[in-house]
């Protein structure tokens, strides 16, 4: 008899409460926001659910694009939803694009809520005064620039290019964006995490 590894064991019905979540690929229990949740669509199109929100029975893996390549190649999401599913071509792209829209549409909350600033001066002016919580800075700008202007203990990601984020505060481009503590940093930096973990990047300076 072949012995089975927990990877490949059939899949529970776990309800899906508390905040930790077994993902479908290692077996691994981590709190949920450092997973994508995925569920089934009418034809059985596997999509990703990144708010976590659509109905039906979720599928769960860890956020990163290596468990993503190890659920694929293992039929994991077959397992998971205990038969045949459509795979599209483009998952990991559509993720990747969804989790940018998800760090856009969090820092323009937090721009229209008077939560975030960008550019040096105004985000130099909140970092002196204690008020930041998290620093977003372009993931293309310079490393040199960045460590300059970084304070030591405030963490930092880089989810977006110096135009995205620009477009978010109306500008051309932006390096430098500091947002108050509170929830929306919170998502902010979860979603960045996520985002780095499936673009096989560093999620920033923390």
């Amino acid at each position: 008899m072949t012995a089975t590894s927990d990877a490949d064991a059939p899949e529970e019905d776990e309800p899906e409460k508390g905040p930790l979540r077994r993902c479908i690929a290692t077996r691994e229990v981590q709190p949920k926001e450092r997973m994508i949740r995925f569920v089934l669509g009418p034809g059985r199109e596997v999509v990703p659910d990144l708010t976590g929100k659509l109905p039906g029975r979720g599928m769960w893996l860890s956020a990163r694009s290596d468990v993503l390549e190890t659920a694929l190649s293992r039929g994991a999401f077959n397992r998971a939803a205990r038969g045949q599913v459509t795979l599209p071509s483009d998952l990991r792209a559509r993720i990747e694009d969804g989790l940018r829209g998800r760090v856009r549409d969090l820092l323009g909350l937090a721009r229209r809520a008077g939560q975030a600033v960008s550019g040096w001066q105004a985000a130099r002016e909140w970092l002196q005064a204690g008020r930041a919580g998290l620093l977003v800075q372009a993931a293309d700008g310079s490393p040199a620039e960045r460590a300059r202007f970084g304070g030591r203990d405030l963490p930092a990601v880089l989810p977006l290019s110096a135009a995205e984020l620009g477009g978010v505060f109306g500008r051309d481009h932006a390096v430098h964006v500091v947002v108050a503590p509170g929830r929306l940093a919170d998502a902010i930096r979860a979603e960045a995490e996520r985002l780095a973990g499936f673009a096989g990047t560093s999620p920033g300076d923390a």
